[in-house]
């Protein structure tokens, strides 16, 4: 009597609840996502794609003259629609484009080649179309890499490691059914990898990009940045390296009042001879991630670089983050310690001087979510000494590069090398590198598989930038880089050599002599045409011919974007909406039955 007798009001106080249940839901999606399964999501492409036992076969279908319209518009960086056959599976109407920097501007310079680095987006003309899951795919052409296998190495050992970092595969690339060449497939940073590495939780991406020439203060415009066209390369005249590695960081956001190594001598370059007399804005932006003040605008090519949809708030929470890295203020909330750590050790180990790591304020992906930031790996194909200009690469300096300063034109990494906890962890694994990847065996056995796989490819590759004896020569000295790179780290590591540039200046006596390696025969670059001062071009004819290898990495992209298909909306928030519409589902439910419950009771 007394349940029937209050039953409306029973039945409204339900219903409220319900209400309010949902509403709560809805604020507090983030943390209910992360709760249901925000650490990442099992993708079927990791096996489908990146098995790497076994090489992607990867046939591009294509009218012969779109074909030709693409490479012969390659800067434009217009999408064409081709069909693609990958493992036997085909995809349709997926999008196709040449892509890279200057490595992009360069091999347009050369009448001999056309062997472009190039992009696959599955969903840019189908709307929701994947690859077993996979948005975007990578095909990287070994770029100025003779051994084309430091990228591949280098994504092997952050694997290895547990960071987060693209999935890498070979892929055995046609056109039309003919044999194109040996490429390196990567998982792009977007969407995808997002989901497999975070789940539902879906923070915001950038990829800041501050290679800008031409004085634009260092926005990216996913354009040529070298010029309005091919052949725009400045002259460096007699632009050379006078020993000491150079520091062309942005001194003005340099905290740092340590003795730098001197500009190198420019000869009769003249900053007059650039595209628009402008100059390099290496680290403008906020690309070199300095915090230098509030305003939004002073880290503009950072938001050039979004790769998601951002906006002021987000960009707010990104500057809050670098100030307080800057100032050493609670590192745990505003940085990725683990991942991170593991970034800069990978790094470290790959002497990558095109990045962070050198003058080079670009590739490298951040990540911010909840006002915390990550670094994801980008474009490895000049480790290893692959920046090395002029006739005098010094191969002892590169092999017993300083991991305890390993990076030049930041100091967001200062705080996490400076705080002895986190300098131990960072050092563990470097050690775990040395120990388990190259002495325990990881690093032989990867080796010989990529050998086994794609030696007679590049052998028979009609557009390689090499000899397949240039490259067998490249293979066996990158194997001993690899060898005395660890070496040189476990003596920096046991304290047997100086873990710092000012400490092997002061004592030099004990780094690891590699003076007898030749680091320009596995790949270098210029600012030039080709490679080397001394190298003539290399390729052996075929479709597209070959070229010298040449200047910057292929993986600088601009500003890239998400599929912009109208109503769109992306994976993680797909899944973090169906967590609270369930919930709020469940709830209603729930008050059905118990509605039902009550009317038989009465």
């Amino acid at each position: 009597m007394v349940v029937n007798k209050h039953i409306s009001k029973i039945i409204i106080a339900i219903m409220a609840v319900a209400v309010i249940a949902c509403l709560l839901a809805v604020v507090f999606a983030d943390k209910l996502s992360d709760a249901f399964g925000g650490t990442g999501v099992t993708m079927e492409y990791e096996s489908k794609l990146f098995d790497t036992d076994e090489i992607i076969s990867i046939d591009i279908q294509m009218d012969e003259e779109e074909w030709e319209n693409m490479i012969s518009n390659a800067l434009s960086e217009e999408y064409y629609v081709c069909d693609v056959v990958i493992n036997g599976t085909r995809i349709n109407d997926v999008a196709i484009r040449p892509k890279g920097n200057t490595s992009l501007s360069s091999i347009v310079s050369d009448p001999d080649s056309d062997r472009f680095s190039m992009k696959l987006e599955f969903d840019h003309f189908v709307d929701g179309q994947t690859c077993f899951g996979l948005d975007k795919l990578i095909l990287n052409n070994n770029y100025a890499d003779a051994t084309n296998m430091k990228e591949a190495l280098i994504y092997d050992m952050y694997q290895f490691i547990g960071a987060e970092a693209s999935l890498y595969n070979y892929a055995e690339v046609s056109v039309n059914g003919e044999y194109w060449g040996v490429y390196l497939a990567l998982e792009g940073v977007e969407q995808s990898f997002m989901l497999r590495n975070f789940g539902t939780r879906d923070g915001e991406l950038y990829k800041p990009d501050s290679m800008e020439m031409g004085g634009d203060n260092g926005s990216s415009s996913g354009k040529d940045s070298f010029g309005s066209g091919p052949g725009n390369m400045p002259d460096m005249g007699n632009f050379s390296f006078d020993g000491e590695r150079p520091e062309m960081s942005d001194a003005e956001n340099s905290d740092s009042d340590s003795e730098r190594p001197e500009r190198p001598d420019m000869g009769d370059f003249e900053p007059g001879d650039m595209p628009g007399g402008g100059m390099f804005s290496f680290g403008s932006g906020g690309a070199n991630l300095n915090y230098s003040d509030d305003d939004l605008d002073s880290y503009q090519t950072i938001w050039d670089g979004s790769i998601t949809e951002t906006g002021d708030a987000d960009h707010r929470r990104v500057v809050e983050a670098l100030k307080n890295i800057s100032e050493g203020n609670d590192i745990e909330k505003y940085i990725d310690v683990e991942n991170v750590l593991k970034y800069m050790a990978v790094h470290a180990f790959a002497v990558n001087m095109d990045s962070l790591s050198g003058s080079m304020a670009h590739n490298y992906y951040l990540y911010e979510y909840d006002g915390q930031l990550n670094i994801f790996p980008w474009d490895y194909n000049l480790s290893f000494g692959g920046m090395s200009m002029g006739k005098d690469a010094d191969a002892t300096e590169m092999m017993n590069d300083a991991i305890d300063d390993p990076f030049s034109a930041t100091n967001f990494f200062d705080a996490l090398l400076e705080n002895e906890e986190y300098l131990e962890i960072y050092h563990s694994y470097l050690q775990q590198l040395v120990e388990e990847y190259v002495e325990g065996g990881r690093f032989d056995e990867v080796y010989l598989r990529i050998r086994n796989q794609i030696d007679e490819l590049v052998e028979t590759d009609p557009t390689a930038f090499y000899d397949y004896d240039e490259y067998i020569n490249a293979v066996r000295i990158l194997y001993e880089t690899v060898q005395l790179r660890a070496e040189s780290i476990k003596g920096q590591l046991d304290g047997t050599i100086p873990s710092t540039e000012s400490g092997q200046r002061q004592d030099s006596s004990s780094l690891i002599d590699a003076s007898h390696i030749d680091i320009k025969a596995m790949g270098t670059m210029n600012m030039g045409g080709s490679d080397d001062e001394d190298t003539e071009e290399r390729g052996k004819g075929g479709p597209g011919g070959g070229f010298g290898p040449g200047a910057f990495a292929g993986g600088s992209e601009g500003t890239p974007q998400f599929p912009g298909m109208p109503g769109q909306t992306d994976n993680n928030t797909r899944i973090k909406n169906l967590i609270t519409y369930g919930i709020c589902f469940a709830v209603m439910i729930a008050l059905i039955i118990v509605l039902i419950k009550m009317k038989k009771r009465r």
